[in-house]
């Protein structure tokens, strides 16, 4: 299972919970978790709060400091050597354990792609294990 995200800009966090909860209620497959897998270099999956959006501010923030754009060695071939580590910080993928074929996530948390490279169509692979 599959679907694509157009994302909007350079850097930015994109609420899929709803998404990825409609592919594993329509599935006919049933499991105890689901890996949400992005198969991209420069964006990732995670989990966190995504009501109040000043929380995925001061995510983006804190890695814009922490992984400054311009100073990579690889921005000298695309100018984008910070999405690259910072991809590899977050990471490309989660598992998240079901229960009654829906999502056991915390009161405040969602899934989230976290785009370091945008605007670009991403896609987001679902794999109910």
């Amino acid at each position: 299972m599959e679907f694509n995200i157009k994302t909007e800009r350079r850097e930015e966090i994109i609420n899929i919970t709803e998404k990825v909860r409609e592919l594993i209620k329509n599935s006919l497959e049933r499991g105890q978790a689901v890996l949400v897998y992005v198969p991209h270099s420069t964006c990732g999956i995670i989990i966190n709060e995504n009501k109040d959006k000043a929380v995925c501010e001061d995510i983006l923030t804190f890695l814009r400091q922490q992984i400054p754009k311009g100073v990579w060695q690889h921005d000298n071939i695309d100018s984008n050597g910070d999405a690259h580590v910072k991809s590899s910080i977050v990471g490309p993928s989660k598992v998240i354990p079901l229960e009654n074929n829906d999502l056991m996530l915390g009161t405040w948390q969602e899934i989230a792609l976290i785009e370091f490279d945008g605007p670009r169509e991403r896609k987001v692979i679902v794999k109910i294990l």
